[in-house]
């Protein structure tokens, strides 16, 4: 077994002067990884890459220890699920999902039990012998789901798999990837829901113009800014009286007002934040200032995503 899910070497696809992704090289671990970017950014090229579809202009890639062009044998062991809303109009959810799995080569009997039991998985056993021509975007986007994970592979692969899903899918949806990734397959997705992603895998692989701008837990990629200030809001009762104590703290180099006349909100900055959040339940309890909480919206990917994409600009 390859101790890597994917491994590319300054991989390039070219679409004539179009560039779809250029010198892309990344190591991709097992488990459940969110691929972001704008759009262009790549992330369908470079999923279609994985998947054998196309076929690197140069350099190499490799997915499970096989090079995915052409590779019947590695085809078997992955699930794709495309951007493209493309299915039989005229076929049952059933009919849709079985008919794959018998190209794949199975059974019509596994094929039939494998398909009802996918379609269970997105939540769509009660329509299963429905037309497609009459489904939704949503249970279509769940049937395509459905055909990818219906055979049971080893990686899952889908673009952009929660685009038209209203919230209570898009939950189950994300469940469904959390169970799958708990029970050994792994998933590569791309979205642009940065909260989503953050939700589910700590695991990410950022793309901009067809390029790397960032790959790795996220923690790993957050430090990235530790050039730069964290950023901190605080509610508090007395927020002047706790601005007063805040700014002699070493490392703090901004103390901000703003909110209204009920709320009032201090933004932080500081170069050293383990200072300031050892040293603030003391400054609380020694002014009384009446802290209600305290927040940092640069921990998150979101910030991390805004400032490598102002970077790329």
């Amino acid at each position: 077994m390859s101790e890597h899910l994917v491994q590319a070497t300054d991989v390039a696809r070219f679409y004539g002067d179009v560039v779809g992704v250029c010198d892309l090289s990344v190591t991709i671990p097992r488990g459940t990884v969110g691929l972001l970017g704008p759009n262009g950014a790549g992330k369908s090229t470079f999923l279609k890459l994985l998947v054998g579809e196309l076929k690197p202009s140069r350099g190499q890639i490799e997915v499970l220890g096989e090079t995915p062009f052409s590779n019947p044998r590695l085809h078997a062991r992955l699930g794709f699920c495309p951007q493209q809303d493309a299915l039989w109009e005229e076929l049952t959810a059933l009919e849709f999902v079985e008919f794959l799995l018998r190209l794949s080569g199975f059974e019509a009997a596994t094929a039939r039990s494998k398909g009802l039991q996918a379609l269970e998985r997105v939540q769509l056993a009660d329509v299963a012998h429905r037309r497609l021509k009459g489904f939704s975007k949503g249970m279509r986007q769940r049937t395509r789901i459905a055909q990818a994970i219906a055979h049971q592979p080893e990686l899952v692969v889908l673009d952009e798999p929660l685009t038209g899903l209203d919230p209570l899918a898009r939950h189950a949806t994300l469940e469904l990837f959390r169970n799958l990734g708990n029970e050994g397959t792994s998933v590569v997705f791309s979205t642009h829901v940065l909260h989503e992603v953050e939700a589910l895998t700590q695991n990410v692989v950022l793309l901009h113009r067809g390029r790397l701008l960032a790959g790795g837990e996220i923690a790993g990629i957050r430090t990235l800014l530790d050039r730069h200030p964290r950023r901190y809001t605080i509610q508090a009762r007395d927020p002047r009286l706790l601005a007063r104590e805040l700014v002699s703290l070493d490392g703090v180099e901004t103390v901000k007002f703003s909110g209204s006349k009920d709320t009032s909100v201090l933004t932080v900055e500081t170069r050293l934040p383990d200072v300031l959040l050892r040293e603030l339940p003391g400054i609380a309890a020694r002014t009384r200032a009446g802290i209600g909480s305290l927040e940092s919206r640069d921990e998150g990917l979101e910030a991390v995503f805004d400032y490598l994409m102002g970077g790329a600009a």
